[in-house]
């Protein structure tokens, strides 16, 4: 875990604005409450009333965010009061979110040293696109862009960060363990994908899409497993190359500068931060129920610790496939009783399979021949005399640790799909 530091310049304007939107988040209260005394309570009640809907339990209404997160990027001014605020991020830059203990005193004291794991999801921020469309989308994306990932973590910039990790399955997902009593953790971002590669289909055309960035904050239980419940934060994003999302923010500000004053007391004011708001918990956790993250592992950023949850760092089958296209034609040299002759060299791929699914096969092979995994309608394995045998997950699954197979393709004579054989 890295150490801590001193508070920078910057340290201290984030801080600034923090108070300045705590203050903004609090005018007016006195005069909603009217001129009696009013309790802290009644203050916090009524903020939680301003929040979007989080879809929590009733109970949790009146409590304060026990953490806190915050991004260091300006929020955009062009956003109505009844919406939820939006930044602009620029593809592929660092990005910092200071991670904030909220607690009590008591509470904090109480869980100080111990390290809670924190996930971060990047999102649609339509809540119906999230189910709908989201793994679709991005399964579309990840063969556009094989090799690189939607959300990753700049290791070189974190502080206070201890075992990151992203799954290569999950492009859109990093977790780690942090320590909320440092008061130092600072994690950067990079986001690879932007918003014009996911269009919203709507009456008159396409928009680009908006991302929801969720937190979701978990403590260790009594067996050792991070699967206990704190606190869920997001904020809606878009993200554009650099010169698109300098544009986006210079054109907003120019839009709100011909607006009366009147009118732009129905905006929210651009902050130069932007603070999550609480929501609900994400709903499908795969891997909420990991003890110990292994290690972060990415095509950008590259880190490795511990031997532990082997698993998580190595794939649970590694085949070997071979096509023709792999093959390498060479003038090799081979001394025999028959003289000098040629030689064709086989060239194995290794693939690496961690859900042992037809479908993940068929993704991986789909890659490696320049396919889109659609055009692959029928797998089978070579079998005994001959036969075809489908390929199902059990077949995958009682696959052998190393296995060779050569890579048979048949292209349909109506259209591009193909059929596999692994012989």
């Amino acid at each position: 875990m890295a150490g801590a530091r001193k508070p920078s310049q910057a340290d201290k304007e984030i801080e600034s604005g923090l108070v300045r939107d705590f203050e903004a988040a609090l005018s007016g209260i006195g005069q909603e409450l009217g001129p009696g005394p009013f309790s802290m309570n009644d203050v916090v009640a009524l903020s939680m009333l301003k929040q979007e809907e989080s879809r929590l339990p009733p109970d949790d209404a009146n409590k304060i965010m026990p953490f806190q997160y915050v991004l260091c990027a300006a929020t955009s001014p062009a956003v109505k009061l009844q919406d939820e605020t939006l930044t602009y991020l620029k593809q592929g830059q660092s990005y910092e979110i200071r991670m904030l203990d909220n607690r009590k005193a008591g509470e904090a004291a109480e869980a100080s040293g111990r390290l809670v794991k924190s996930m971060f999801r990047l999102l649609f921020h339509d809540r119906g696109l999230q189910y709908s469309e989201q793994q679709q989308q991005l399964d579309g994306w990840r063969w556009n862009r094989p090799g690189d990932r939607i959300l990753d973590i700049d290791l070189a910039m974190s502080v206070g960060l201890t075992d990151p990790w992203a799954n290569p399955t999950q492009l859109n997902t990093v977790e780690f363990l942090w320590d909320p009593a440092a008061k130092s953790t600072s994690v950067f971002i990079q986001v690879h994908c932007n918003s014009t590669e996911f269009p919203v289909k709507q009456p008159g055309g396409e928009k680009d899409v908006a991302f929801r960035l969720q937190i979701d904050t978990f403590k260790e239980n009594k067996n050792g497993e991070y699967t206990e419940y704190l606190h869920s934060g997001s904020c809606q994003l878009k993200v554009f190359k650099s010169d698109e999302a300098e544009e986006k923010q210079k054109m907003d500000c120019e839009k709100m500068e011909k607006k009366s004053p009147r009118e732009r007391e129905e905006y929210h004011p651009s902050r130069e931060t932007t603070l999550f708001t609480e929501c609900a918990p994400w709903v499908e956790m795969p891997y909420a129920n990991n003890s110990h993250s292994p290690g972060f592992n990415s095509s950008h950023s590259s880190f490795s610790t511990g031997e532990e949850n082997e698993r998580l760092v190595r794939p649970r089958l590694t085949i070997y496939l071979c096509h023709k296209s792999f093959q390498l034609s060479v003038q090799q040299q081979q001394k025999n009783e028959n003289g000098e002759s040629n030689a064709v060299l086989l060239v194995y791929r290794a693939i690496y399979l961690d859900e042992l699914t037809t479908v993940e096969l068929i993704e991986k092979i789909a890659q490696l021949l320049g396919i889109s995994p659609a055009q692959i309608t029928e797998m089978y394995k070579l079998g005994p005399k001959g036969i075809h045998v489908l390929v199902s997950n059990q077949v995958i699954r009682n696959f052998e640790e190393e296995a060779c197979f050569l890579l048979n393709t048949t292209k349909a004579e109506t259209n591009d799909n193909y059929c596999i054989v692994l012989e």
